[in-house]
């Protein structure tokens, strides 16, 4: 496998695509396709400094990084003069947007000059407050009392876990503290509570504001400069919000708005020895940025929004005019405004507190002052990592736009609210989500074997010739089994048969279970006091990713066991067994919700997860290829309805196959008008006539239950099964 990555120029937009040389040519292709909507067939690229054609994978080896894609309608007759006009015409259009661009600075600049003020001291008011309270995230006591409120453990393993589900058991001491961060972020937006208005002390109602109060020794004690007063609408009582500036405090409450969420998750962040930083932005917002190793570089986090690494969020989704972003650390004071702009010449415009020579002097005079007591090697290689920022800063001003991420307004505070500020966006339920969908691999190969493993599980029930109750009370006792070991420590796990060994009306079923164990990477041991323990018996983080699925696999099982009168040998089949599920292949979708809601959630086998098209109410796609080309005859699939909503439930599609690249497709089977009555509801179809070996299928899915009160399409899972007697290897 080779990973690529080209940045591909189609109708004056720029598409990044990831590229794996394993997954072949037409399927570069289909990737093209998912991004202009250019069918394969008639897509033409040029790549390379003489712009030569473009038609195979050798080809794509010679090309460094840009590629150019047009319809072949486009370039049909005189290919070679209307290319050339083209891509001059490009070239000149470009030309003059960066001139334009360049004269606008110089002209904000010299504006600038007349606008703003000569005096430094209202933008360093602004500021030293700051350095102040930074200083705080250093204080070993706070940092402790912050991680001892963290579930370390529980986060260490969701992160290991999601580098698994990328295929990466293995991961470097520097992956895993990324990915810990990222778990850290996610943890802190559920843990802590956002306040529009404080719930009244005395009885819990609704409060309304009532101005300001004098704070409180107890509440200066913790840096509250302001107390905000509310009357309960109920009982009349007063109600005071201490706004605190000490993260000891916060880590206590819990509870505050932009401003107490960026202060808090940064002394997390610093707890866990991240270099972070808190950033302010002047037009009325707070974040934080840390230094990611893995990135090589300073990542933007907001624990408002569970945000990262998207610092375009602000001017592109909540249509903020943003003029100044400082970031403020332990070792000085950085302008960062570049990183969060693609419009610079216009936050220029309106950088009228300070002169940009001014600024910069003042920057430089507060980080001599914090790093006054640093060693002079924490120095070098701290301003090495400052000329690295500057010279990216540069870079990613003058950078495309990714046209194919779509960045929400404000989720964070009510909706009037946000309304007023006029930070809700274009769309106020517009998601963070990318229509440039990479091709992703499915690990989910446990969730086959998982399946499988049931098998034997089952016959032992005809053998025995349990009834549907005694079958499902035994899932059930196993599913305690498996529910003990998904809370036990996730290193050592460890659980007691006992509840199925001390039944003599079901230990003999026992030894049917050890697939099942095998799956999950378990092991059943009896101990030296004949006790029966089921304990770890290979990665533990492969055992983390596939307990969920065991455990809904479970619960899938009673359910269609309790649809069956009795249990027999023609019983065992789809749904009660899934046998031969495809598995290992990989995924690319026509638009995905980011970060949860991406394309292979829908192979994952687990029920919280979910692929989400944020456009595809009335139309989208999702293909699956096959490991190593494997051709499959496929024999039936299954559909689970997702969590929630269910106007957002498919209704009409086509499932089609291919077996040359996705040149050619054939309709496998077609259903119209079906409908979810329940949440994680699955429905099996079954191919009824023999269909063609393939090695890619695709779904096209033509409208949602309900086509008028959303523009989502959701799916809890998909499950395709080969026939496994006419698979073609």
């Amino acid at each position: 496998m080779v990973a690529r990555r080209f940045q591909v120029l189609h109708d004056h937009s720029n598409f990044d695509v990831n590229y794996d040389t394993d997954d072949g040519f037409e399927f570069f292709k289909i990737q093209l396709f998912s991004l202009t909507s250019i069918p394969p067939e008639e897509q033409k690229i040029y790549g390379g400094e003489d712009d030569r054609p473009v038609g195979s994978d050798e080809d794509l080896v010679a090309i460094s990084e840009k590629l150019r894609l047009v319809s072949i309608n486009q370039v049909s007759g005189g290919e070679s003069s209307s290319v050339d006009v083209e891509q001059n015409a490009e070239l000149l259009k470009a030309d003059e947007e960066f001139a334009r661009l360049l004269q606008a600075e110089e002209d904000a600049l010299m504006l600038q000059q007349y606008v703003a003020s000569q005096d430094t001291g209202q933008f360093e008011g602004r500021i030293w407050p700051y350095i102040d309270q930074v200083l705080m995230y250093e204080d070993s006591s706070r940092q402790e009392a912050a991680r001892r409120t963290v579930p370390v453990d529980e986060l260490r393993e969701k992160g290991l876990v999601s580098l698994a589900k990328e295929g990466n058991f293995k991961p470097s001491k520097i992956e895993q503290d990324h990915a810990f961060l990222l778990q850290l972020l996610f943890w802190f937006k559920s843990s802590f509570r956002w306040v529009n208005s404080p719930s009244c002390h005395s009885c819990g109602n609704e409060t309304v504001g009532q101005g300001m109060a004098t704070p409180l020794p107890s509440e200066t004690l913790y840096r509250a400069s302001r107390v905000e007063l509310y009357r309960c609408t109920f009982c009349s009582d007063s109600t005071r919000f201490p706004r605190y500036n000490d993260p000891m405090k916060l880590v206590e409450t819990r509870k505050g708005r932009c401003g107490e969420w960026a202060n808090c998750f940064t002394l997390y962040c610093r707890a866990f020895g991240y270099d972070s930083r808190l950033v302010l932005d002047f037009t009325d917002h707070v974040w934080t940025e840390c230094f990611s190793e893995s990135l090589g570089r300073w990542m933007h986090l907001d624990p408002c929004e569970g945000v990262y690494d998207n610092p375009l969020l602000y001017e592109k989704g909540w249509n903020k005019k943003l003029n100044y972003v400082i970031a403020i650390a332990k070792d000085g004071v950085y302008d960062v405004t570049k990183r969060y702009t693609r419009k610079w010449h216009e936050v220029l415009s309106r950088r009228d507190m300070i002169t940009e020579p001014a600024l910069s002097s003042v920057l430089a005079n507060m980080r001599k002052h914090c790093r006054g007591v640093f060693t002079s090697q924490l120095l070098s290689m701290i301003e090495e990592r400052d000329m690295k920022e500057s010279q990216e800063l540069e870079r990613s001003l003058h950078s495309e736009d990714d046209v194919s991420l779509s960045l929400p307004g404000r989720r964070s505070g009510d909706e009037e609210w946000r309304k007023s500020r006029l930070e809700i966006g274009s769309d106020k339920n517009s998601t963070l989500s990318s229509s440039s969908c990479p091709v992703r691999l499915c690990v989910d190969e446990h969730v086959t074997r998982i399946y499988d493993a049931f098998q034997p599980v089952l016959n032992e029930f005809v053998r025995e010739e349990l009834t549907k109750a005694d079958a499902v009370e035994v899932l059930r006792i196993m599913k305690g089994i498996f529910l003990a070991l998904r809370n036990s420590p996730f290193k050592t796990r460890k659980a007691s048969a006992d509840s199925i060994v001390n039944s003599t009306k079901f230990q003999k079923l026992l030894p049917s279970f050890d697939e099942l164990f095998a799956a999950v990477s378990l092991d059943r041991q009896v101990n030296t006091d004949g006790r029966v323990e089921i304990c770890l018996a290979g990665h533990p983080v492969r055992t983390s990713l596939a307990l969920p699925v065991v455990l809904d696999a479970l619960d899938d099982m009673v359910c269609n066991l309790n649809k069956h009168e009795r249990i027999s040998e023609d019983s065992i089949a789809l749904p009660l067994l899934k046998s031969n599920r495809i598995h290992s292949g990989s995924v690319i979708a026509s638009a995905e919700e980011l970060p949860f809601g991406i394309a292979t959630s829908a192979f994952d086998g687990t029920q919280k997860s979910k692929w989400e098209e944020p456009n595809g109410a009335r139309g989208c796609w999702i293909v699956y290829k096959t490991f190593h080309d494997k051709m499959y005859e496929l024999e039936a699939y299954e559909l689970m309805s997702a969590n929630d909503a269910q106007e957002r439930d498919p209704m009409d599609w086509i499932l089609e196959g291919s077996n040359d690249e996705g040149m050619n497709w054939h309709v496998l089977d077609k259903q119209t008008s079906q409908t979810f009555e329940e949440r994680f509801q699955r429905r099996t179809y079954i191919i009824s006539s023999a269909s063609l070996p393939c090695n890619m299928f695709r779904f096209r899915f033509l409208a949602v239950r309900d086509v008028q009160s959303t523009s989502r399409l959701q799916l809890g899972s998909i499950d395709l099964y080969g026939s496994l007697d006419i698979q073609i290897s």
